[in-house]
């Protein structure tokens, strides 16, 4: 169930599985113009949700399918970090976000799933949505377009260029 959680606490690893049930977030306004010194994020993504973008621990986790996943250090410049806090920014974490798609008419699987945490001024905000009912909500579309590039800088990676290569796939 998509959804997506706002808080204070810190204290909750990266990849915890989030709790909440709720389908926005819960806090309006705008994001702080400058990026915050604390600002990172994670996200897992794909058909399981096991590739990883993890600024909080500096690490890239690859889904190997059959042979589980590999995982390598990921260090992205200060440039990259205040252009994709731009590019947050231009979405505007801070207001509601709908994730949950109104129509549930059709159910497909394999489906996309998507989990971020991000934290910024010492706030943690988690969301969540997956594909299972073959479409998306134009917020998510947009987070889900926003981990695309992100991905596509980190697969320029020298050490995300290391991993091995995915064996099998998703049926």
């Amino acid at each position: 169930m998509p959804n997506a959680t706002t808080g204070s606490d810190t204290s909750t690893a990266p990849n915890a599985p989030d709790s909440s049930t709720t389908s926005h977030t819960s806090v309006t306004g705008q994001m702080p113009e400058t990026m915050p010194a604390d600002f990172a994020f994670s996200v897992r993504f794909g058909i399981t949700g096991k590739n990883e973008i993890n600024t909080f621990n500096g690490t890239v986790t690859k889904d190997l399918v059959v042979k589980g996943t590999a995982q390598a250090e990921l260090v992205l410049t200060d440039s990259e970090m205040a252009d994709i806090y731009a590019r947050l920014r231009t979405i505007n974490i801070y207001r509601e976000l709908k994730l949950e798609p109104d129509m549930k008419n059709c159910a497909k699987t394999p489906f996309g799933e998507e989990h971020w945490q991000i934290r910024l001024d010492g706030e943690e905000r988690s969301f969540y949505w997956d594909e299972e009912n073959c479409e998306i909500t134009a917020d998510a579309e947009q987070l889900k377009e926003l981990r695309s590039y992100i991905f596509e800088l980190v697969k320029s990676k020298p050490a995300y260029l290391e991993l091995p290569e995915a064996v099998g796939g998703y049926d």
